[in-house]
């Protein structure tokens, strides 16, 4: 029968080996440590030398603040650092080299050396660690402030962990991609890597930016396509910069510098985002560039999950990812702007070359001198037009007097003629005081979606599907907008606006008595009456009453005037040229009495903007059949204009948005085909 094993204390040596392979897996592990440790003494110079791939020899020096004699002894000792006095300090730490484990842990498996001299000193001094401790006391020499680490022979007593490496170039391609990112990443310091004995091959100058280090170490193709972005979230905390390229650049092998409190990490969220938001415009297979820098409130950030700290856990990923996510969907929305028609010169009495007057030319492209792909080519000019031309129907302009109304049984005397809605252009000019439409206009202004503004405000209108949908198409995409869900917002917004300045649309020949509109309202199923609510006449008396009563504020704040007798004279108009649904109106005075707050400043305001937004987006069945043609007209020229000019949408009219197609898509369908 076996026998148990015996457990035994392992030695400190193998202790020591075992966790420094897990922090320094291969030389480019070292020299990020290194580097961090440079960028935490203030350095703004940094020259890094490697020989044989770092194998060899890997060198760092840097003129930072340098490291005290007294504190040289211990320096190379696990668990030593001038960063945490406290396990609490890991919830608000700031710096790079914390657990002061990384020179620890090359000591024990490479020949490690130290140079340094403070401004105080005098001289510099050196000194050599084996095992974590000093082979002799630091010796003066002359020196630089600064520090100079030099590690030779790595993993020279770990044959294993030396065969499993790549060859020295490849380990020497990791080291400059990690001297890469950094550069970007400190564009205010000076950083240079060379082999031994050659010539730098990366080298950027202190004091520059990371666009002119970008163009210095990935090239002018990935610079002149760069896209700024920009994000600052007060409710989880954070702000992010960066650079992303335009959908005109795109690369087999993807390049992404992600940044957290200017650590450099990897993010498999950030990078999946990143592909869903590139994969509408990318082909298959190709990828971008992206620079992103983070930086998140220390208390909601674990940087103690990894050997190496090239992970990172944070509080509100999904919801941080996910904004970011949208930010860079909304910035792509219009890189693909910058296009323009080259045509061939033509010489005197040549003949007209084939072809020419074309709308699309084949020798299309994009201002930098590449060639634009079709499925990226935004369709739409200066001549845009709608799908009615092609459907034989034409534009209906509404004249000066209006839509014409009648409101059947409404009275005695508004029966005998045809009333009609009539635009005073009258203008008021008054000044906004009032606290609580102020800051109704803020939240209107905080909620608006960038993205969806930037939709609306570059629409170009298609065509109208019914009464509630219609057809427009921005850049590649078409898209269905619920019309009536848009100018709701559209009218209380402008009811907001205009707060007190409203034009007003009178109602002519004769006004109509509010009692009456009512009563009618109180006749259709939408009221909700029943006989437990009592007498129809009592509750018209008492709702045309409220109305009376409260008809200064309508008539000082909205332009809407109800005179004493209880009749109606005035309405707002909220946008030229676009005339209330007739048929809507005697519910519209019904809800003004029962639905609006009418004791409480703001919510008034509010519950009386509601409902009448709702009432002017409404469009009946009955006019819509009676005059289809101008209802077209209206939809494109009067509400979908005013959607790109006034209109800021909050995020959640999103989901009253639907893309029905967009080019780089279908075209991905026909390459499968």
């Amino acid at each position: 029968m076996a026998e148990p094993g015996v457990i035994k204390k392992l030695d400190e040596v193998v202790v020591n080996r075992i966790a420094a392979g897990e922090i320094i897996q291969r030389p480019a592990n070292a020299l990020k440590e290194l580097l961090e440790n440079s960028l935490d003494a203030k350095s703004t110079v940094i020259q890094v030398t490697v020989k044989s791939g770092g194998l060899k020899l890997l060198q760092i020096q840097d003129n930072g603040t340098g490291i005290r004699k007294e504190d040289m002894a211990i320096v190379c000792e696990r668990f030593t650092t001038s960063k945490l006095t406290s396990f609490e300090d890991l919830t608000n730490i700031a710096t790079f080299g914390f657990r002061g484990e990384a020179l620890a842990s090359m000591s024990h498996v490479a020949h490690l050396t130290i140079q340094t001299k403070t401004a105080k000193e005098k001289c510099a001094y050196k000194a050599s660690y084996e095992e974590g401790k000093l082979k002799a006391p630091p010796k003066p020499c002359a020196g630089n402030q600064g520090t100079i680490i030099t590690i030779e022979d790595l993993f020279y007593n770990m044959p294993q962990r030396k065969q499993a490496l790549k060859s020295p170039n490849e380990e020497f391609q990791r080291i400059s991609n990690v001297m890469s990112k950094y550069a970007i990443h400190n564009s205010k310091v000076g950083f240079t890597l060379k082999r031994y004995g050659e010539q730098p091959s990366i080298k950027t100058p202190p004091n520059s930016n990371q666009q002119t280090n970008i163009e210095i170490l990935y090239g002018a193709s990935i610079a002149k396509e760069l896209l700024p972005v920009e994000l600052k979230d007060d409710v989880h905390k954070f702000q992010m910069k960066g650079y992303i390229t335009k959908v005109n650049y795109s690369s087999k092998k993807a390049i992404t510098l992600f940044f957290i409190n200017h650590r450099l990490v990897e993010v498999s969220s950030l990078k999946t985002a990143l592909d869903n938001v590139y994969s509408t415009y990318l082909p298959r297979g190709m990828h971008p560039f992206a620079y992103i820098s983070l930086e998140i409130n220390p208390s909601n950030i674990d940087v103690n999950v990894h050997p190496t700290k090239h992970e990172v856990h944070f509080l509100y990923e999904d919801e941080i990812v996910e904004k970011i996510k949208q930010t860079l969907e909304a910035q792509l929305l219009g890189s693909n702007e910058t296009r323009t028609f080259y045509k061939q010169l033509k010489m005197p009495g040549a003949s007209e070359p084939p072809g020419e007057g074309k709308e699309h030319d084949s020798t299309l492209k994009s201002v930098n001198g590449e060639r634009i792909n079709p499925q990226n080519m935004i369709r739409t000019d200066s001549k845009e037009q709608s799908m009615y031309k092609f459907l034989h129907v034409e534009g209906v302009k509404l004249n000066d007097s209006g839509c014409s109304m009648t409101l059947s049984g409404a009275s005695s005397t508004s029966t005998a003629a045809e009333e009609s809605f009539r635009e005073v252009a009258k203008r008021k000019t008054k000044e906004v005081k009032l606290t609580s439409i102020l800051n109704m206009q803020k939240k209107i202004e905080d909620s608006c979606s960038v993205e969806m503004r930037k939709m609306i405000k570059e629409l170009v209108f298609v065509g109208v599907v019914d009464k509630q949908f219609a057809l427009f198409q921005h850049e590649t995409r078409l898209y269905m907008g619920d019309t009536i869900k848009l100018s709701e917002e559209l009218f209380y917004q402008r009811l907001l606006y205009e707060f007190e300045n409203h034009q007003i649309i009178s109602i002519k020949p004769e006004p109509l008595p509010v009692k009456d509109l009512i009563k009618l309202a109180l006749d259709t199923p939408e009221s909700g009456w029943t006989e437990e609510d009592g007498d129809k006449e009592e509750l018209a008396q008492r709702a045309s009453e409220i109305l009376i009563e409260k008809s200064p504020i309508m008539r000082e704040y909205f332009s809407m005037n109800i005179n004493s007798n209880g009749e109606l004279e005035t309405i707002p108009c909220l946008i030229t040229q676009h005339m209330p649904s007739k048929v809507f109106l005697p519910i519209y005075m019904l809800r003004l009495a029962t639905e609006v707050e009418w004791e409480v400043e703001e919510e008034c305001f509010e519950t009386f903007c509601r409902e009448t937004a709702r009432y002017y987006a409404k469009v009946s069945e009955v006019e819509l059949q009676e005059m289809p043609k101008q209802h077209h007209w209206v939809t494109e020229h009067v509400i979908y204009s005013a959607f790109k000019k006034y209109l800021l949408p909050p995020g959640r009219l999103r989901k009253h948005v639907y893309e029905l197609a967009n080019l780089p898509a279908l075209y991905r369908v026909f390459e499968r085909c």
